[in-house]
Parts: structure tokens; C-alpha cells; sequence
């Protein structure tokens, strides 16, 4: 009898979700799979984003994979670089070059029913065959520029925050900023420095909380390699704040309320005109929209030049923008800190399941997995950050190992089976639905417009739970929520 070959693992995307799930193949001793990544290096979102003050939001002890813990973080909060040289050091640590392929994007995936495979194709037109298909290029690396009227006219430099013009001087110039999201945020503090004159547009005021940041020190890495527990117990203490702040954004509101007065002390205190307070007081709870974390955005509106503009764009004109109000806004550079698209779920590749089904066709109402992973008439596709595994509160690095661990037993499943496909059944995709979409209703993420929500007011992002209860759902493969496809068999 001919050996069984083991099952080949297409992974497309090298961000973080890419990493974790071939790094937990590696652990769990498979070698069969390619990593698949469109640019030249790997990195995700955080090779991407460039842009001035890019950093993460959540602590760095948390933001990385347990089982890759890094005792040389520069800071509480990791910048840009550091994340990136993070994420290329465990693709060495765990032996992930040779299974990367760089420069290549997956352009169409469809899956072939009577060999239970997927065929893929690059955007070169190369032909390549996998037995499991795993997207990794989550929710936020498609950016959105707005399609404002006169966008195209505009005669100055523009650029997206996560397409960042490094060779775009701003120094003396005026620049207009639209957005005041997570990027934004970050970037403003940096350029209000340099520009001569920077006006915000804002659609919508954010919730901004302070950034307990610092440096560590070499007294902190000593502690973090030397002394047992160190590292664990910092990220274990990060862990708890996140899943007892996320319950103010589901369960609990007085844990909201009690966030909502920490972040109006914190404007009131940073802000030195009231008028300007007023124009960035939110209008909608804290937690329905994204809440920022920063000590120095506000500040950065009390430099000369740097100024709010909460009038709605008319459109943008060769040289600057027109507000509703008739007044135009002269700029030399024009940035676009507007965030990415993260309703249209892998909209860059044509993936097509059994019966020639288009998958983008059957999340036309809105995208939906069990478990964020498993999609009904898509075999063996599991999904990274996929619908309803975002948090409002938490690291999505933690929900993205979680995942990972869950791919290896399902591969581990597809091995015992010498080759079959594993294919949620309907009906317990759509019970894991109307459970989600039931709690989400108790939300505080249905009180205001977001990037969380769809036109129709369908939250296909977030996930209602804690990580905690992510990480015990998705411990183990429930077969019986599953139908085992085996190849040459007749499906239906």
C-alpha cells in the first residue's frame, strides 16, 4: 500500500495571521504547506503601515504569540519596526522561509470536487493545487479612500496612511488630514511638527483614552529572560484588563460608563480651548465606534497651525477641499487616514466552493463562518480573522493563535481520513449565526455607525465574547458539525 501524502496547506497572506498558522503546523510537526504572500517581504499590516507614529494599541506582551514571547521589546507599546522585525524573527525561528512564496498573489481559488482539492491561481496565471485553503489576509488590508467628488483633480500630493509617501515632504507645507481613526490618531502628532499649517477633517469625534506607555529598560529584558513567570504574569495582567474592559462593550455598562469619564478627563485636560473640546466630544458610547489610545493627539490641536475641521466635505478641489459651508481649505499634501474596507471580506481573490458557487454571491447579504472560519459549500477553507473574530477589546493576535491551533486539528482530522475534506454542515453554520447576530444585538456596537457594521446594520466584524471563550469554542474540532468529504464520491 502506497503511503498516504500528507495534506498540502495553501496559506495566503504572511501577516501575523499567516505566521501563526504556519508556525503552529511547524509545532505540530507538519511540513507540507506554502505560505503565498502578493508583496515582496512578509509583515502584513504592519509592513504596510509606515506611516509616522505607526504603533500598536495594545501591549506588547500580549500583541505577539505565546509561545514566541519576546523579551526585548523597546517599549509597553511596540512601534512599526519592532513588530516587523518581531514577525520576520518567527518566520526564521520557526523555519518559514522555505515554505514562503513572496511576490505571488492568489488571484482566484476553486475548489474541485471530485479530487477534493483546491486549485489555485496566481496573478502571473500559475496553476497551483492545495488539499486545504487557508486565507490569512484579514480584515484590514484593503484601504478605503473615499470616493469624494473632484478626488482625481486634486494637484498636490495624496496618499493613503497605509500607502504612506515617504518621499512626500511636508515640512512647510499645508496638509489636510481626513479621518480621525486609529492611523490618524497616531500620525497627526508627528506632522503637526512639521507642517505649516494642518487642518483635521473629522466626520465623527472618537473616544481617546491615555496610552500608559513607557520604555523598558535593560533592567526589564534581564527580568524578562531571567526571572520565571515575569513575562508570563505581564502578559497575563494585560489579558484581564482587556476581557474586563470588553464587557463594558457587551455585558456590563457600568464598566462603559466608568471608561466614558476617563476619557473626557482626558480630553478636558489636554485641550487648552473649549471650543475645540466641544468639537471633539464623541456623540455615541464609548466602545460602538473604535476606542483610541493616546497622550498626544489632543495636545497636537493646541500648536499654532493645527486646527479642527468638523464641517462635512463638499469636495475636493485642485487645491485643497470645499466644506459644506462654502469655505475652501487650501493644502499642498492631502492624507487619507479613512481605514480599510472590512465588510468585503476577501475581496481581492475570486474563491469558488462546490457546484461553482461564488463565495463573494453567497455573502452578499453580509459575510458569515462558523466560528469565523468555516463557510458551508467550502470545503477545507478555514479562514483567519474572518467574520465575527475582531475585538473591541483585547488582541487579536491571541484570537489568531486560537485559530491557528484549530486549522492543525482540522488538518489533523483531514490526515486520519487519508485525504477527505471536512465541510461545515449548513445548519450549524447558521445556528452559530443566529447565535452571534443575537448577541450582537445587546451590543453597544449597534448604537452608532461603524466600520463594524454593514449598510444594512449587520455587525459581521466583532466577535460578542471574551477571548477566553473564543480560545475554549475553538479547542476542538466538533465533527459532528461537520460532513467528511471523501474524494471521487459523489457531493451534494
Amino acid at each position: 500500500m502506497a503511503p498516504i501524502r500528507p495534506p498540502h496547506v495553501a496559506i495566503i497572506g504572511s501577516g501575523f495571521a499567516g505566521i501563526a498558522v504556519a508556525a503552529e503546523l511547524r509545532r505540530a510537526g507538519y511540513t507540507s504547506f506554502t505560505i503565498y504572500e502578493r508583496a515582496a517581504r512578509v509583515g502584513g499590516v504592519w509592513r504596510d503601515n509606515t506611516y509616522p507614529g505607526a504603533a500598536c494599541d495594545v501591549p506588547s506582551h500580549l500583541y505577539s504569540f505565546s509561545h514566541a514571547r519576546e523579551p526585548r521589546w523597546r517599549f509597553r507599546f511596540a512601534r512599526q519596526p519592532e513588530i516587523l522585525r518581531y514577525l520576520r524573527r518567527c518566520v526564521e525561528h520557526y523555519g518559514l522561509t522555505d515554505h514562503l512564496r513572496l511576490s505571488t498573489a492568489i488571484v482566484a481559488a476553486h475548489y474541485d470536487e471530485q479530487q477534493c482539492r483546491w486549485r489555485l491561481r496566481t496573478e502571473s496565471g500559475e496553476q497551483v493545487q492545495a488539499d486545504v485553503l487557508v486565507p490569512a489576509v484579514g480584515q484590514l488590508s484593503e484601504p478605503l479612500v473615499p470616493d469624494l467628488p473632484g478626488r482625481e483633480e486634486f494637484a498636490g500630493r495624496a496618499f493613503h496612511s497605509a500607502r504612506w509617501d515617504h518621499g512626500c515632504e511636508l515640512a512647510g507645507k499645508n496638509v489636510a488630514v481626513v479621518g480621525t481613526g486609529a492611523s490618524a490618531i497616531q500620525f497627526v502628532p508627528e506632522i503637526a511638527e512639521r507642517a505649516a499649517k494642518l487642518t483635521v477633517f473629522q466626520r465623527s469625534a472618537p473616544h481617546v483614552v491615555p496610552r500608559p506607555d513607557r520604555p523598558y529598560r535593560p533592567r526589564h529584558e534581564f527580568a524578562f529572560r531571567r526571572v520565571p513567570g515575569a513575562q508570563l504574569l505581564g502578559r497575563l495582567g494585560v489579558w484581564l484588563f482587556f476581557e474586563f474592559a470588553g464587557r463594558g462593550m457587551t455585558t456590563a455598562q457600568p464598566i462603559g460608563r466608568a471608561f466614558t469619564a476617563v476619557a473626557r478627563r482626558h480630553r478636558a485636560a489636554q485641550l487648552a480651548e473649549a471650543e475645540t473640546a466641544e468639537g471633539m466630544t464623541p456623540d455615541h458610547a464609548i466602545g460602538c465606534k473604535r476606542v483610541l489610545f493616546s497622550s498626544d493627539y489632543y495636545p497636537a490641536f493646541n500648536r499654532p497651525g493645527v486646527r479642527l475641521e468638523r464641517e462635512s466635505i463638499e469636495r475636493v478641489t485642485p487645491s485643497g477641499i470645499r466644506t459644506a459651508d462654502g469655505i475652501e481649505h487650501d493644502a499642498d499634501v492631502l492624507i487619507f487616514g479613512t481605514g480599510f474596507d472590512a465588510q468585503h471580506f476577501l475581496s481581492s481573490i475570486t474563491v469558488r466552493g462546490k457546484g461553482n458557487r461564488l463565495l463573494s454571491e453567497e455573502w452578499g447579504d453580509g459575510a458569515r463562518a462558523y466560528l469565523g472560519m468555516s463557510v458551508p459549500q467550502f470545503p477545507n477553507m478555514f479562514l483567519m480573522y474572518g467574520p465575527n473574530t475582531n475585538l473591541g477589546s483585547g488582541s487579536i493576535v491571541h484570537m489568531l493563535e486560537s485559530q491557528a491551533r484549530y486549522v492543525v486539528r482540522a488538518v489533523r482530522e483531514i490526515v486520519r481520513r487519508s485525504g477527505a475534506a471536512l465541510e461545515v454542515r449548513a445548519e450549524a453554520a447558521e445556528e452559530f449565526d443566529r447565535e452571534i447576530q443575537e448577541r450582537l444585538q445587546h451590543s453597544v456596537w449597534t448604537t452608532c455607525s461603524s466600520w463594524y457594521r454593514g449598510a444594512d446594520g449587520r455587525i459581521s466584524t466583532n466577535w460578542p465574547g471574551s477571548m477566553a471563550e473564543y480560545r475554549r469554542r475553538t479547542r476542538r474540532v466538533a465533527l459532528d458539525d461537520y460532513r467528511v468529504l471523501s474524494p471521487g464520491a459523489v457531493q451534494s
